[in-house]
């Protein structure tokens, strides 16, 4: 009987974990790109703010009705094969029906252009999150007890890394055509779903090997276990967390362009000349790209490597060479860098690109220090900073503080939050529980994704022609204040965690591995 299984080398951890976080990849850059297309949709398909926000507040309304935790339970009952095949061969189909959508093939008329637009975003959505869970679980089944939260922290960079490309990068695919965008984005899911079905042979090697070491003892899920899992504190605390953390962060995420245009005074274009952009092998769209590709690169370099190294002096001589190389690499963009810092949806990818960076260095951290409910805290805290900062100024300069520290927050919260629930959950029970955190967290999304378009245009509802016309900007200010209350809420359930933890003794405030 084998004693080992393909857990255990490290290469195949790592492998395992870039064909699943492919998908990651995908379904985060089609969730997100539409947030730097906005400008492009209201003047070639004649949509609204409110339309807008129709379109990517809808994603979630399967999700609001149980889809997620129908998933959970398949993911949990049948394994995460035929959970990833049916979800994410639903988010596959969702963006080839919106990409149809958007080129014309169920007709021209912008209303039902809207419907199936709406119709491709709610399938796409349907199997969104499950494909989360899926990828979440596979990294626990293959790293607990080794790399656990660097390898989430490094899946979550890996997702941020499309959100940032698909927002920045978007506008340059589309070349003045929504479709073409579309079409790209809808291309990436079936790609990570392609990587997925290569995962899936080392999945039935490692279950065929699990089950011969487990020699029958493995756990059952059964449906009490989902009552059992919502009348836990922590967990109740951590979904509620989950939930005002993230309405305050992606809605505003997909609105932050057009606010930065609208308020900062930002454009949509880089200039017409080309100085603006970097080209890799005649392509602007590719040679920007390498950009964020650049950046996360780093976030590893610094993070990941001097973790596996031995002594302390190796560890600081790699973090301090890295450094000096990414200061370098910064000087030698600094001019291309200057105008992407007065672009819409470049300046706003500083939110996921906050998290390309910072992500996997606070993964590490939690794996070796611990201290999670404390980092959900100060991520909340920041949280409420940023947000403040974008909506009391009308100074770009505090636009670029107010991101950065976004994105820092959105770092912080996710490379401690989900390990941490790996800790309170037992393993057999995580799809369950990943699958009812997005569910409740899709709540919160569909609200704020399709109310922060509504409540924009009553906010401005007097200057609506003159600001279609040209002749008028969007007054964020209020939408903003909003999501500084869910930063509030964040904070007050995130103290409320670490007491709870105190009492329960999970050890979220323990290094992984530890309870």
């Amino acid at each position: 009987m084998e004693t080992k299984t393909l857990r255990e080398n490290v290469a195949m951890r790592w492998l395992v974990l870039i064909l699943v976080s492919a998908i990651m990849f995908a379904t985060y850059w089609f969730q997100d790109f539409y947030g730097g297309l906005k400008g492009l949709m209201e003047s070639e398909l004649g949509f609204t703010s409110e339309q807008f926000g129709r379109i990517i507040g809808l994603t979630t309304i399967a999700n609001m009705f149980g889809m997620i935790i129908v998933g959970g339970i398949i993911l949990d009952k049948w394994g995460i094969r035929l959970a990833g095949y049916v979800f994410g061969g639903l988010a596959a189909l969702g963006g080839a029906i919106s990409a149809m959508a958007t080129s014309g093939f169920f007709g021209t008329d912008p209303n039902r252009m809207l419907t199936w637009m709406i119709l491709g975003r709610i399938l796409f959505g349907s199997g969104l999150e499950v494909t989360c869970v899926v990828a979440t679980r596979t990294i626990v089944k293959w790293f607990k007890g080794y790399e656990m939260a660097l390898a989430m922290a490094i899946n979550v960079g890996i997702g941020r890394l499309g959100s940032a490309l698909g927002i920045a990068i978007s506008p340059d695919i589309a070349m003045g055509q929504v479709s073409t965008a579309v079409s790209f984005a809808a291309s990436l899911i079936g790609i990570g779903l392609l990587l997925f079905v290569v995962y899936s042979f080392f999945d039935v090697k490692i279950d065929k090997q699990n089950k011969a070491l487990a020699a029958g003892s493995e756990e059952e899920f059964h449906i009490s276990d989902l009552v059992k899992l919502v009348t836990d504190r922590s967990f109740i605390y951590i979904t509620l967390l989950c939930v005002a953390f993230y309405a305050a962060v992606f809605p505003f995420i997909q609105y932050a362009p057009d606010m930065l245009v609208n308020k900062f005074g930002f454009t949509y274009d880089l200039p017409t000349d080309g100085s603006g952009d970097i080209f890799l092998f005649g392509s602007k769209a590719l040679g920007n790209a390498s950009i964020y590709v650049a950046f996360f690169l780093f976030g590893i370099f610094f993070s990941a490597v001097p973790a596996n190294l031995k002594s302390k002096t190796a560890r600081y001589t790699t973090m301090a060479v890295v450094f000096v190389v990414f200061v370098l690499f910064l000087a030698a963009i600094s001019d291309k860098l200057s105008l992407w810092l007065q672009n819409g949806p470049k300046t706003t990818s500083l939110i996921p690109l906050g998290t390309i960076l910072f992500t996997p260095i606070f993964g590490n951290y939690v794996d070796k220090k611990g201290k999670g409910a404390s980092l959900m805290i100060l991520g909340s805290i920041l949280l409420i900073f940023a947000h403040l900062s974008l909506a009391l100024s009308s100074a770009p300069f505090m636009a670029y503080i107010g991101l950065v520290c976004l994105g820092i927050a959105f770092s912080l919260v996710p490379a401690s939050m989900w390990p941490s629930v790996a800790k309170i959950v037992p393993e057999y029970r995580l799809g369950t529980a990943y699958s009812t955190m997005f569910t409740v967290q899709n709540w919160g999304l569909g609200i704020f994704f399709w109310g922060i378009g509504a409540l924009l245009d009553v906010v401005n509802r007097a200057d609506l022609e003159a600001i279609r016309a040209g002749e008028a900007v969007y007054d964020y200010t209020i939408p903003i204040f909003v999501l500084v209350a869910c930063g509030v809420v964040a904070v007050l359930l995130a103290f409320g965690l670490k007491k709870a933890d105190k009492e329960q003794g999970y050890g979220l405030e323990m290094p992984s591995g530890q309870r």
